[in-house]
């Protein structure tokens, strides 16, 4: 019989599973996590083009704001259901104490396949924007006549830079935990800082800045769809591809001290920061937009480029695209972190080809590398696709925030359903009684964004703007319930925990999860 001394390891084998991999992971370095995941400096300046070219800069402004006070809502709602059961399989597991115990493997097998493939989307997402955004530093430091620049980037080009890329995030993601904590410490710092140092920037930097009531009431309907209401909804596409992955770290649980209170302390730090710094970072480019066609028409692509190349020059707007390109990839490498600690939950659970593989835990790094280079392997899949249609491989990016976000309001409204018939022993975070209403704004926010997004963006409906993203999540839900259906009905049974420690008493569990003061909404 196991001897354990660690209350971290005494309550994940309470909850069914042997401590394998390293906790290395300190209170700092959780939180610079969650908000690197976010990546506010990186994916705000990827995405600004949406909103401003569907809604003009209001819509920029008040999408995010309004973005930012419902992804707390989905944050907080997270927090509570992975407190309680903090594994690497973050929301995955959570499924197995919130469904009947009958429906849990359905529910568990379409839930994992539904965050594994949104978060390997993401990835592969997160991977080509910044190997667009490298080129687009390239184009603009290039010759520029006639309103061109020499230098413009193929599909193919972008496609191997960003398989370069995701090789260097699975380098960096093999290392040990010890190693991880001691980068990913860093994250967070140069994040806000450079994010405050290029707001700073562009405000001085701009001779002309626009009148506030330009920046706070001017909406167009860019879109053409005949509504500048609906324009504006389509604004949201910004913040909500930036404010997703809130399990993210909940996947790095076995990994981190206390986590069953860091984790939800960390998520809610993150989204808090990230809404407020995204918030003033959109409202400062907005400010330095001096002609809104010719930002949009931009040579290099992204607009956020051309506000950064106007304000700084050609040698100041490098600068600050470095720290934008440096922080996207941080989120890279932090979402690839995410998914690998999802799929090798998902393997020792045998719900993967090769389970055993995947599930292997590296003897001298102690991390799942097996599970690494799998999402290296199928995120490089996914980037090639690029080179031979880039609207196919925009539907399946576009894909990542309808999928995390659906995986996460399923479990939620589970719950809500559920709770007063499945036994839900809470965990240390608890939203006690805002836990239903801000669960019901979380399940109605999610569903009308979701459908938000995946409308095409603009009119007249081409095959070169329309939106496939519905296609590929049609194909995500087709894919798993035709498995589950053809084979894994047979085998998989959900989360397969066992009694690691036979004589832990049950209410022992009660006490290791309270053994701190229990954090209520209000205390973080």
């Amino acid at each position: 019989m196991a001897t354990i001394h660690d209350d971290d390891e005494r309550l994940l084998a309470r909850i069914g599973y042997k401590q394998e991999l390293r906790r290395e992971f300190s209170k700092w370095s959780t939180v610079s996590y969650a908000i690197s995941i976010l990546g506010v400096l990186g994916s705000v300046p990827a995405t600004f083009s949406y909103p401003l070219a569907s809604g003009g800069p209001a819509t920029a402004v008040w999408c995010w704001f309004i973005g930012s006070c419902m992804a707390m809502c989905i944050g907080s709602s997270v927090s509570e259901l992975v407190s309680a059961y903090p594994t690497a399989g973050g929301m995955y597991f959570v499924t197995k104490h919130v469904v009947p115990k009958e429906q849990v493997a359905i529910f568990a097998w379409i839930q994992g396949w539904c965050n594994l493939l949104g978060q390997t989307a993401g990835v592969s997402s997160v991977a080509y924007t910044v190997s667009q955004m490298l080129l687009a530093c390239v184009s603009m430091n290039s010759t520029y006549q006639t309103g061109q620049y020499s230098y413009s980037p193929t599909a193919a080009q972008t496609v191997f830079v960003s398989i370069g890329l995701l090789c260097i995030m699975g380098i960096i993601c093999s290392l040990t935990t010890r190693n991880l904590h001691r980068i990913v410490f860093w994250f967070a710092p140069i994040n806000i800082l450079a994010t405050i140092g290029i707001c700073t920037a562009i405000l001085v930097l701009t001779p002309e800045k626009q009148s506030a009531e330009w920046v706070f009431t001017h909406i167009t309907d860019g879109s053409g769809w005949g509504s500048k209401t609906f324009s504006f909804f389509l604004g949201f596409l910004s913040v909500a591809w930036t404010m997703t992955d809130y399990d993210g770290t909940t996947h790095m649980s076995e990994e981190t001290h206390d986590a069953a209170i860091r984790g939800p302390i960390a998520i809610r730090a993150a989204v808090l920061v990230s809404g407020i710094f995204g918030w003033i970072l959109t409202v400062s480019m907005c400010f330095c937009i001096t002609d809104l066609d010719d930002v949009l028409q931009s040579p290099t692509g992204m607009p956020a480029a051309q506000i950064f190349l106007n304000a700084g020059g050609r040698t100041g707007g490098t600068i600050m695209w470095f720290f934008v390109i440096l922080v996207q990839f941080f989120t890279g490498c932090s979402a690839m972190l995410a998914d690998t600690r999802m799929a090798y939950a998902f393997a020792r659970d045998e719900a993967l080809p090769f389970s055993n593989f995947l599930a292997k835990v590296n003897e001298y790094t102690h991390t799942p590398v097996n599970a690494v280079w799998f999402v290296v392997f199928f995120s490089v899949a996914l980037n090639l696709i690029a080179i031979g249609s880039t609207e196919t491989a925009t539907a399946i990016f576009n894909v990542t925030a309808p999928a995390l976000d659906v995986s996460y309001i399923s479990v939620i409204l589970a719950h809500l359903i559920y709770k007063h018939r499945v036994k839900f022993i809470e965990g240390p975070f608890t939203l006690g009684r805002w836990g239903t209403p801000i669960n019901v704004v979380s399940v109605v926010w999610v569903i009308f964004i979701s459908t938000i997004l995946f409308f095409p963006p603009t009119r007249p409906v081409t095959a070169a703007n329309m939106n496939y993203a519905i296609c590929v999540a049609a194909f995500i839900a087709i894919f798993s319930l035709s498995w589950w259906w053809l084979s894994a009905r047979n085998k998989y049974t959900g989360p397969r925990t066992k009694d690691i420690i036979e004589s832990l008493p049950e209410d022992d569990y009660d006490d290791l999860i309270f053994s701190n003061n229990r954090p209520s909404l209000g205390d973080c």
